[in-house]
């Protein structure tokens, strides 16, 4: 096998592990929408995260498609899922939502579709192809910096609360090995944009499993003294 082949098989291999990871976390809201189709109620969740994700999701795919980027489409298969994903987790949320909830996501529905609207027009009709890559490299880039907020709010909340009950295990693995797939797939992809962002996510799953490691040992232990006073 050819130097070259050997780079192609293992570019691929990491952007089909990347999209697998990804799945993962995609699925990982369906308890919450299970019960809110079983209560027929939102309750006091937010629709908000889906929304931003749904435009995230859109955003990268668009990057992912050949109009934009060369050789990137397992960037756009992973985001044309989440996209799918996301819809259908705002559709039930706007179902089950009260009239002024359901009216104000549907506003934020349709402001992300003519937002990204905007974006392909204006990037297909104002930008050649290479300053077109970096107009909508930098918006993605920009975006999944910005979604890192959620993991900060955990990691922050974990520091605080000594506790790990909000940061699942799992979740946090899949989050760390998605991001390192597309790490990998970024490199070896020489794209700035794929690799920027997901080298951030790296790192901040590593610190998340570093506390999950030290609080879930802090947490039992605490338990252990908690059961053996109970017992005394």
């Amino acid at each position: 096998m050819e130097k070259s082949d050997i780079h192609q098989f293992l570019s691929l291999a990491c952007g089909v592990a990347g999209n697998l990871f990804a799945i993962v976390l995609f699925v990982s809201p369906i308890p919450t929408f299970r019960r809110i189709l079983r209560n027929k109620s939102t309750e006091d969740f937010s629709g908000l995260p889906y929304i931003y994700s749904l435009l995230n999701c859109l955003l990268c795919l668009w990057y992912g498609l050949p109009w934009v980027s060369r050789d990137l489409i397992l960037i756009a298969t992973v985001n044309s899922i989440g996209a799918i994903f996301q819809l259908v987790y705002v559709t039930i949320f706007i179902v089950n939502a009260t009239q002024s909830r359901r009216m104000r996501v549907i506003g934020l529905l349709v402001s992300v579709f003519v937002l990204l609207g905007a974006i392909v027009y204006i990037s297909l009709i104002f930008f050649d192809f290479d300053s077109r890559h970096l107009f909508i490299g930098y918006l993605t880039v920009a975006s999944l910096i910005s979604m890192f907020a959620s993991p900060l709010f955990i990691i922050n909340l974990v520091i605080r609360t000594k506790s790990v009950e909000f940061m699942p295990f799992y979740l946090s693995l899949s989050t760390l090995l998605m991001s390192l797939a597309f790490f990998a797939y970024g490199m070896l992809k020489f794209d700035f944009f794929v690799y920027t962002p997901n080298g951030i996510g790296v790192i901040l799953g590593v610190i998340q499993l570093l506390l999950y490691a030290y609080y879930s040992r802090t947490t039992l232990e605490d338990g252990r003294t908690s059961l053996l006073h109970l017992h005394a």
